[in-house]
């Protein structure tokens, strides 16, 4: 199992907020204590400045963005950014995408939004044209439905990147969307919010779909996932972990787009009562909607010594990659913790 850590973000006042300031020691501390890569998200501020910093100040941990959001972007602009951070980074960049959904295209972005599968499988291709066309100097004629890039000049191309072009991980949740990167992207970014079971029945064959549409093995796609992790050294630390985790959950759960998932495990009518409370603003009562049961589905829940155990039995040979953020800590037994995650066995080949 390789382990991942987020840079660069920090609660502040009850929001999640980027800190430039910070993104070099964190992604230092990362690579020192072994882990395999650093991820930003775009959240409150733009998720590829920090890793500008960050690569300067490390060596060999990966660098990416979990998620970068495309659609508020063009093709043109994301591989500009992605072939210079591969540059920077001397190789160890990854270009992780993600749609959002359509009011945040619409109205946060003014951007436009239609057929998120189809648009999304054309940026991919866009994007990969513009490297190879700067890779061989080949001229640049991509022509589709959503996006059309034909003009390049010498002036504008940065030239062949001695690293070559960084891999596309993508995020999904809907199935369209997962055999879209199944099909042709490096790498999947499984939301958080998801669980064992609707990996192994939905999510992975829908991968696998995909992948056999461009005939690939669907272990060649990496998969990753920040799963919900409760865990302390106290009683205490372990009441307030859940509580922060049945928090997001229902923060996420309020959002039609994840229906499915609780669907899945008859669920339904509790993404009726979050999205009914959320659009009335009664933030704090949603919580309670998350009961154990629907927290120990999603969430692993155990003290230290028991993580890596609990991990396995939930997402062992099903992911690759695992988001671990309490792994920093600097008391208690997190060392042997994270040693004990990365002997989990992932589901790719090497």
């Amino acid at each position: 199992m390789k382990l991942d850590g987020g840079i660069g973000m920090y609660f502040a006042d009850g929001r999640l907020a980027a800190s430039l300031e910070k993104a070099a020691a964190d992604a230092v501390a990362l690579e020192a204590a072994g882990y395999t890569g650093a991820w930003t998200a775009e959240l409150a501020h733009d998720p590829f400045l920090p890793l500008v910093l960050a690569a300067e100040h490390t060596e060999s941990i990966e660098l990416g963005t979990a998620i970068a959001v495309a659609f508020a972007r063009n093709p043109m602009t994301l591989a500009n950014t992605g072939w210079d951070l591969q540059v920077w980074s001397q190789g160890r960049f990854i270009l992780g995408l993600g749609s959002q959904i359509k009011p945040h295209i619409t109205k946060r972005f003014s951007m436009p939004w239609s057929q998120p599968a189809a648009r999304m499988s054309e940026m991919i291709a866009a994007i990969r044209a513009i490297w190879e066309s700067w890779e061989t100097g080949e001229r640049l004629s991509f022509r589709g439905e959503f996006y059309t890039h034909t003009l390049m000049t010498p002036m504008f191309s940065p030239g062949p990147n001695p690293y070559g072009p960084p891999p596309i991980h993508l995020a999904a949740v809907g199935n369209h969307m997962t055999e879209v990167t199944g099909e042709l992207a490096d790498g999947w970014i499984s939301h958080s919010f998801t669980t064992p079971d609707y990996l192994r029945d939905v999510s992975l064959p829908a991968l696998a779909r995909g992948a056999a549409r461009a005939g690939r093995d669907p272990r060649s796609v990496q998969v990753s996932i920040s799963l919900f992790i409760v865990t302390g050294t106290t009683e205490e630390e372990m009441a307030a972990a859940a509580a922060a985790a049945k928090r997001q959950l229902s923060f996420y759960g309020s959002t039609p787009s994840y229906r499915p998932v609780l669907e899945h495990h008859g669920w339904g009518d509790a993404q009726d009562e979050l999205n009914r409370l959320s659009k009335q603003g009664r933030w704090a009562e949603m919580a309670d909607v998350i009961d154990d049961g629907m927290l120990n589905a999603f969430a692993v829940v155990a003290e230290p010594d028991r993580l890596a155990e609990g991990v396995a039995a939930s997402v062992g040979g099903l992911i690759d990659r695992l988001t671990f953020g309490q792994g920093l800590r600097p008391d208690g037994p997190w060392a042997e913790v994270r040693e004990a995650l990365r002997a989990i066995p992932g589901r790719s080949p090497e």
